[in-house]
Parts: structure tokens; sequence; C-alpha cells
């Protein structure tokens, strides 16, 4: 598994990374025997970073990620863990107070002493001057006491990353989270990488599937894509079928090919699921992308290119 930098933290993660929200039974209940086997395999794999928040399951990803870890009896510094803060069960809180009790919760709940990253969770649906002036000065706060090596921000709508990061002092954010915004149907991040690298702060990438848009199954039926982005998708997914390949391998395999990217985040949950990514960013590694199935896709998926959703509450 090929290993990227992460900004200038001095991380090297996996370019695929393990996210952990399907532990908390977000898609369907999973064993903890499952869950142990998957993230055992993802390690033994190769996959060294492994994402989560208390928000997923309601604390409970975190709970099982911690145990998963634990039971690998691996040296703390062979693996890199990222949580959230900010978005929980019960709604959103910034405040420094949450965030900072916050983090002692999920370091309990992982079993661990510090994170590597520690991120404002889904920050469109704050107050991004909030963000600013209480948030990230309380993150830098538990940085110091060693709580986290290194902090970041997520969200969907990718104007805000601008929004925070011209407004922190230089060198505050170590990373940003992303999603849906750099996979087949909407590669609208890449615009971003410039700035980012200019600013020193790295990229992690989730969801390289669209939540579910770029997959044989389809979305699930909560997805927030427009009718007509979801049936491009799915006229996409059928002309894969049809011709023997799989979009979802097709998707990853995208995402994966660009190297600014530190790492791409796939939600796992299974010892099949863990085999199928590992064996997709092989093989990109050893022969390279289908260009042809490729191309036959980004033309099926050109008239709804870049189209996303609105996401988080009007920033004023």
């Amino acid at each position: 598994m090929e290993l990227r930098e992460v900004g200038r933290t001095g991380l090297k993660i996996s370019c695929v990374g393990f996210g952990a929200s399907p532990l908390g039974n977000v898609f369907g209940t999973v064993s903890e025997e499952e869950a142990n086997a998957s993230v055992r395999l993802a390690f033994q794999s190769g996959i060294n970073f492994f994402d989560t928040s208390p928000y997923y399951g309601g604390t409970l990803s975190e709970k099982v990620l911690g145990k998963a870890l634990k039971a690998l009896g691996a040296p703390r510094s062979s693996y890199v863990v990222a949580t959230k803060c900010g978005r929980y069960k019960e709604g959103f809180d910034f405040s420094a107070e949450r965030v900072t009790k916050s983090v002692e919760e999920s370091l309990e709940r992982l079993q661990l002493d510090y994170v590597d990253i520690l991120q404002c969770h889904d920050i469109e649906f704050g107050s991004l001057d909030q963000i600013v002036n209480e948030t990230i000065p309380a993150l830098v706060k538990l940085k110091e006491a060693g709580k986290t090596r290194f902090i970041g921000i997520t969200g969907l709508p990718l104007g805000i990353f601008s929004y925070v990061l011209d407004k922190v002092p230089p060198g505050t954010i170590d990373v940003v989270l992303s999603y849906c915004h750099y996979s087949v149907n909407d590669s609208s991040l890449g615009d971003l990488v410039p700035y980012l690298k200019a600013k020193g702060v790295a990229i992690i990438n989730a969801s390289p599937l669209s939540m579910g848009l770029l997959t044989q199954a389809g979305p699930p039926q909560w997805h927030p894509a427009s009718p007509q982005l979801k049936s491009a998708c799915q006229a996409a997914a059928a002309h894969c079928k049809e011709k023997g390949k799989n979009i979802s391998k097709l998707a990853l395999q995208y995402s994966l090919l660009n190297k600014e990217i530190s790492s791409v985040l796939v939600g796992m949950k299974s010892v099949e699921q863990v085999e199928e990514n590992v064996a997709a960013a092989r093989e990109l590694a050893t022969s390279g992308i289908d260009e042809e199935a490729l191309s036959e896709v980004e033309a099926i998926l050109k008239p709804v290119k870049n189209e996303s959703w609105p996401s988080g509450i009007q920033q004023s």
C-alpha cells in the first residue's frame, strides 16, 4: 500500500484510509468479531490510517474502533487515528468547552492517550466565525496539551475551507477533509488543491463513491442528490455492469490517481470490503486504471459533472 505525506505534518498515511463510520452500525449491524477482523486485515494489508467521529453511531464507531485497534497489539506509532468534534448525535456544538470535553471522551472510547488528527466536524453547520475565534483556538490548546498532534476541519461546501484558512494564523490547520468533491462525477476539489498546497494544508478525500451514487446498488433513500444526478450515476453503473466492469472499483481508482490527496477514505465494515479496496489500490499501482471504461463513464456523467447539493446553514 502506497504511503503519502500529510502536508507538513511529517505523517505518512496509506493512500486508502479506513473510514470507520460503518463500525457504528450506520449501514447495518456489524459484529465485534467482524469489526476486529476488518481492522486487522486492513492493518496487515498496509492501511495505517483510521478515521472516526463521536457522531458515527452515536459514539459506537469510536468504541468499536478503539477495541479493534487495541486487539491488534501493534505499537501506537504504527497507525494514525483521526477523530472529530463539534457534531454529535444530539446536534452541533462548537463551543470551546464542549470540544475540549469531547476530546477527553473520545480518547476514553478509543482507549488512546492522544489522537493524531482532531477535526472540527462539518463546520458549515456552525458559525464559521465561532470556528475561527473559539473552536480552533481551543483545539490549539489541546494540541499544546498533547491530546492531539494535528488539527483539521471537515465539511461539504468547498468555500468554507478558504474562509477559515484565510482567517486563522498560518500553520494552525494541518488538514482538510473534504467529501464527495473528488470522485468521477465531481472533481471540483481539484481546483482548490493549489490554494491548499500554498497554505501547507494536507487534503483527505472521503466518499470516492459519492455516498453510494457510484455503486451498483445505488444510493440510500435519503441521498440529497438531484434526480438528474442520481439517474446519470445509475446509467453509468448500468453501463459498467453491462461491460463486466465494477463502477465502485473504477471510482476508487479514479480518486487514488490524484497524488496531491494524502488519503482516500472509504467506509469499511467487512473483510470482503477491505479485500476489494486493497485489491483496487494494488491493481492501480501495478497496471493503472481502465482508461476506456473511465472515459465512457465520464461521458455519461458529463451533463451532471461537478453538480453538488446544499449542506449546512446559510452563512452570512
